[in-house]
């Protein structure tokens, strides 16, 4: 089922783990243990890597020989209309069909609560006729409330930066470009705040494309469709500086369009998707630290790719300094990480030509001197020049549940026991009859049935909570696993105290590995849900994180990526940090 390593058979040791056997070369590859990994202050520092959903689509699109172009453009001087844009496979076709509605600014939300919105989509399999964009026009725009079909793939929506867009609208308008500084402040003049995937809303399941090629990894539709969006943005704007600028009016141009991403308004909603998919979380965080572990196992580095990796913390370095946030906790992040970059550069720079596993040495060399930050943005960077040995792991990162094995129920009460004491200790660590120990809830909400967190000393719905708080349950699953006899069966034990059939089932799941359980209390007073949501917008390839709050956070996706209409003649994967005069 999984072409992904695993470990072979022993205890783990306390600074890492292995070795794991990759397939690729046969030889036995040390991967950094779990008990570093998968703690939530380090998850929440997680960067994008070559491996991140949307970098892997760019890649497969560009070597897949996918064409771009209009199939309709119906779109008014007011900036109201159709517009679909067709996305031509040797395979197949899809289009982006795309809405723009005359939106009263008052109703301008990031809310889930949202009704209306700047523009709506739908990514159609095909190209969509008459009778189905009428279709489409009738329901796109409600959105949730809308009815869809099989051929309906992805459904999302839109709002402008209200300022930013009208600013280089009028900029154009006036035959001028605006201001390169002024662009990079905010990074997008549209942000979406939802992209709906999987079948949700009667839209089509992933079952029906995730044998297509290029689309077996994860969220590859979903990434497509954001990146089109930002077509249409662009191309929105300058249509709108055409309407209201006439003959000299300019269009954006090209290197300041490329410094347009596309932005996201991220909440809660993202949480509990890590927890409830363990095995698929796990096999993300596997393909990343395998893709770490091959590098740092290369024994020498030649002088050119020395060089490389030095430019890349260059880039990185000049993107750091246009990382700016309003939030203070981050902004100190941010400016350690400055420092970390530097004084990264210096040691790789120190090193000599006959210095033996050279990555390795920055790696651990990174992991004693730098932050959190600099040591995950260090994991980024030396996985970034060595694409001809990692990239295949993006194709491994997907999980296929209705292949995976169920969790089997046989053996004895004094097997688990001894398993959690083992290997979870950190479960039983925390005192959960304190009060700071179980703060928190989750939840979903009865309006809008997305995730929630809730106080539990002081608000109502406790009661409700949803099975998350996987530390505790193990830590009372334990408890009442001692009260009982040794050599009772695991089944005779769940049919007495059924209520920890969801934990044992987790800690019994044969396709977890090791970096299956975040060794976190995720219901504590201490939780910052804020990591949960960017280790996962990290896995899809979302920078400059913006917190807003502990629980929503903006992003920026596809800045400086080449368009769907220039990929022919830009690299698609030499982007992500841009030269520092870019």
């Amino acid at each position: 089922m999984s072409n992904v390593p695993r470990r072979r058979p022993g205890p783990d040791a306390p600074g890492d783990f292995g070795p794991v056997e990759d397939d690729r070369t046969g030889r036995g590859l040390t991967l950094r243990a779990p008990e570093t990994v998968m703690r939530l202050a380090r998850l929440g520092a997680f960067h994008q890597t070559r491996l991140s959903f949307l970098r892997a689509m760019l890649r497969q699109v560009a070597a897949g020989g996918y064409r771009f172009g209009y199939d309709r453009w119906e779109i008014g001087c007011d900036g109201v209309g159709t517009a679909v844009y067709a996305a031509r496979a040797p395979e197949r076709d899809y289009s982006l069909v795309c809405f723009a509605h005359d939106l009263d600014p008052a109703m301008r939300t990031d809310r889930v609560i949202a009704e209306a919105w700047d523009a709506t989509f739908v990514l159609y399999d095909g190209i969509p006729d008459d009778s189905e964009l009428d279709r489409l026009r009738a329901h796109a725009p409600r959105q949730e409330a809308g009815r869809y079909r099989h051929t309906d793939l992805i459904l999302s929506r839109a709002n402008r930066s209200a300022r930013l867009f009208d600013h280089v609208v009028d900029c154009l308008a006036a035959g001028r470009q605006p201001a390169a500084a002024r662009l990079d402040e905010t990074g997008y003049v549209m942000r979406t705040t939802a992209v709906y995937g999987n079948g949700k809303f009667g839209i089509a399941d992933r079952q029906r494309y995730a044998g297509r090629p290029g689309f077996g990894g994860p969220f590859r539709m979903e990434m497509l469709t954001v990146w089109m969006i930002r077509q249409f943005v662009a191309d929105l704007a300058d249509h709108m500086a055409r309407a209201g600028g006439g003959a000299s009016a300019a269009p954006l141009d090209r290197s300041l369009r490329r410094r347009l991403g596309i932005g996201n308004s991220t909440g809660l909603g993202l949480g509990p998707f890590i927890v409830n998919r363990p095995a698929l979380f796990a096999r993300w965080i596997e393909c990343r630290e395998l893709a770490l572990a091959r590098v740092c196992a290369q024994e020498k580095a030649s002088a050119a790719a020395r060089r490389e990796f030095r430019q890349w913390v260059a880039r990185a370095r000049a993107d750091a300094a246009a990382w700016t946030v309003a939030d203070p906790v981050q902004a100190g992040k941010i400016a350690r990480l400055a420092d970390d970059l530097g004084r990264l550069d210096a040691f790789a720079a120190g090193l000599v030509p006959e210095t033996a596993a050279p990555w390795a040495r920055i790696r651990d060399w990174a992991a004693d001197r730098l932050s959190l930050e600099g040591q995950e943005l260090t994991v980024s960077l030396l996985i970034e020049p060595h694409g001809g040995l990692v990239d295949n792991l993006a194709d491994r990162m997907a999980v296929e549940e209705a292949e995976m094995l169920p969790a089997g129920l046989s053996g004895r009460v004094r097997d688990l026991l001894g398993a959690i004491e083992d290997r979870h200790g950190w479960a039983l660590e925390p005192d959960y009859a304190r009060p700071d120990a179980q703060a928190r809830f989750w939840y979903v909400s009865a309006n809008k049935l997305e995730p929630r967190l809730g106080e539990r000393w002081e608000e109502p719905g406790a009661d409700r909570e949803l099975p998350l708080a996987t530390g505790r349950d193990i830590a009372a699953c334990h408890a009442d696993l001692r009260e009982a006899a040794p050599d009772e069966t695991l089944a005779d034990f769940l049919l007495r105290r059924p209520e920890h059939r969801h934990t044992v089932r987790w800690l019994r799941d044969p396709d977890l590995g090791p970096y299956g359980h975040i060794r976190d209390n995720l219901v504590g007073a201490d939780l910052l849900p804020l990591d949960l949501l960017r280790c996962k917008l990290a896995f899809f390839g979302a920078t400059r994180f913006d917190p807003r709050s502990d629980r929503w956070l903006r992003i920026n996706m596809f800045c400086h990526a080449p368009y769907p209409d220039e990929l022919h003649a830009m690299p698609p994967d030499d982007w992500i940090y841009p030269p520092p005069d870019g």
